[in-house]
């Protein structure tokens, strides 16, 4: 995926994010006093993609992107993060109470990228396969 690509689909990303951002902070939130990580991870996509569990179904409400919630330790699981890059993740990984990890998935590739809850998003990205 090209830089410019990256940028067009963060644009677009935006939109949905700045509208339920609360409710992904949220889940977020609960993922970690849950117990279940410390490192949640919000899966955006415009196919199918059967990580996680979805919360916010564009068909159903008219966005631009599906986003499901997964981990970290789901992502090693089905070896989308290799056991070798975790330690590389954590030490990448945001502070969660202020930006979400995003595993952004496209039909030009996947990327991991960290979009704080504000209405800005970090063009900055980090790569961990």
């Amino acid at each position: 995926m090209t830089e410019e690509m990256l940028k067009s689909y963060l644009n677009t990303l935006r939109l949905d994010l700045n509208f339920f951002k609360d409710s992904i902070k949220e889940v977020s939130q609960d993922i970690i006093s849950e117990g279940f990580s410390q490192y949640p991870i919000f899966i955006a996509h415009q196919a199918e993609v059967t990580l996680g569990e979805v919360i916010l179904d564009r068909e159903e409400l008219d966005i631009n992107f599906t986003i499901q919630a997964t981990t970290l330790e789901d992502l090693v699981e089905k070896k989308i993060v290799l056991p070798a890059n975790v330690e590389k993740f954590k030490k990448a990984y945001k502070d969660p109470s202020t930006q979400c990890c995003i595993f952004l998935v496209t039909e030009h590739g996947a990327q991991f990228v960290f979009v704080p809850f504000e209405s800005t998003i970090d063009t900055k990205t980090e790569s961990e396969n």
